[in-house]
């Protein structure tokens, strides 16, 4: 008799999941899928299709006001970001245009630091970033404010 009641189960799980696919593929997405992670904030999109040209023997990038950046090994920024990589970044025109996801680099009184926005907000003083390292288990324990961005990244080359 353990084995009907087995079955039974199995079936009931197998119905369960097939009323779940159904439904989300009705609704044209897939909740609770156990297999990836939550969504989190990506960085903004920084330069448009039309300014990337990629032929046989090279990559243009058509990026007005764009510098390169290079990093240190902190491992704050594994996997994204390490040593070995280089990066191109833009100055943004104002506060309002660093999102949340956008990883910015920003002087401190212990250099320039390259993390990731993980919120904004204003206070008495004007916008300010919350900026975390995507490798660190907390963000950093400062207010960072717009004047001491130096650059969002908008291309990492590996």
């Amino acid at each position: 008799m353990g084995w009907i009641k087995r079955i039974v189960i199995v079936l009931v799980v197998l119905l369960m999941l097939l009323s779940v696919a159904v439904i989300s593929f009705s609704d044209k997405k897939i909740p609770l899928n156990l297999l990836s992670s939550p969504e989190r904030q990506s960085p903004s999109n920084w330069i448009k299709e039309e300014q990337i040209k990629v032929f046989n023997d090279r990559v243009i990038l058509e990026i007005p006001g764009a510098t390169w950046a290079k990093f240190t090994d902190t491992n704050s920024m594994d996997p994204f970001i390490d040593e070995e990589a280089n990066a191109i970044e833009l100055k943004p025109e104002d506060a309002d245009s660093i999102n949340i996801g956008d990883v910015i680099s920003y002087e401190t009184a212990y250099g320039v630091l390259i993390h990731r926005v993980i919120e904004k907000g204003v206070d008495s003083s004007g916008m300010y970033y919350y900026v975390k390292g995507d490798n660190n288990t907390l963000r950093d324990p400062f207010k960072v404010r717009f004047e001491d961005v130096k650059g969002v990244v908008v291309a990492v080359v590996y």
